[in-house]
């Protein structure tokens, strides 16, 4: 376990967090729009909120760039360590990069640790440890949101099963990845209690499949 601790692996933490905190809704939003993507819809910095605020031609640009600060901050940073690729030390390496990158994305350094929930982050990570899982929780948020039109109630749903997809559909036996499908899951619902209420109350936004651009 000390292991774990290596200055290598304390440096790729450190630069997931770093590489997490880039806020691209934020400066995606203010270099090219002219606007702080906080400061309409949801008040959110992340994707789905750029999506209702600004549009497709700048939703998707964020979308992809946090979806890949996670995948590339797993896939690339992991190679620091001398763990056996695989490994439940590996893994572990590999959920701890995973989580500092998410962190950095919710409380980003670079704009006073006001950020997004991390839910595209945490589906980069996940596409980079548990790809099978992640494609099938992928398609449970699709189904969600084509039938709702609620991006939150897909992100929750998904989040909610992922756990289950893991163990009961993919036969997991890490303790590693058990463990690690249900932090993602927490994670993920815990960001989005505020939006639990609303969906209870009946006051969320709809956001429709057609993604029009506002600007």
């Amino acid at each position: 376990m000390n292991e774990i601790f290596e200055i290598n692996n304390i440096l790729a933490i450190i630069l997931a967090y770093l590489i997490g905190s880039i806020p691209s809704a934020i400066w995606v939003s203010k270099w090219f729009f002219g606007i702080d993507v906080r400061d309409y819809g949801s008040k959110n910095a992340g994707a789905t909120n750029t999506f209702r605020v600004i549009g497709k031609k700048a939703g998707f640009p964020v979308l992809f760039f946090d979806i890949l600060k996670g995948w590339a901050s797993v896939t690339f940073l992991g190679m620091m360590s001398s763990f056996e690729v695989g490994s439940n030390q590996h893994i572990n390496l590999q959920l701890g990069i995973g989580l500092a990158a998410v962190f950095g994305h919710v409380y980003p350094i670079y704009e006073k640790f006001k950020g997004g929930k991390g839910v595209a982050t945490l589906l980069g990570i996940v596409l980079a440890i548990n790809f099978p899982a992640a494609g099938v929780s992928f398609i449970i948020f699709l189904l969600t949101y084509v039938i709702s039109q609620y991006v939150s109630l897909g992100a929750i749903t998904a989040a909610f099963f992922f756990p289950f997809v893991t163990v009961f559909i993919f036969k997991a036996t890490s303790p590693t990845l058990i463990y690690f499908s249900i932090v993602i899951s927490f994670l993920v619902i815990f960001t989005h209690r505020k939006n639990i209420i609303r969906l209870v109350n009946k006051e969320e936004s709809k956001m429709p499949l057609n993604f029009k651009n506002k600007k």
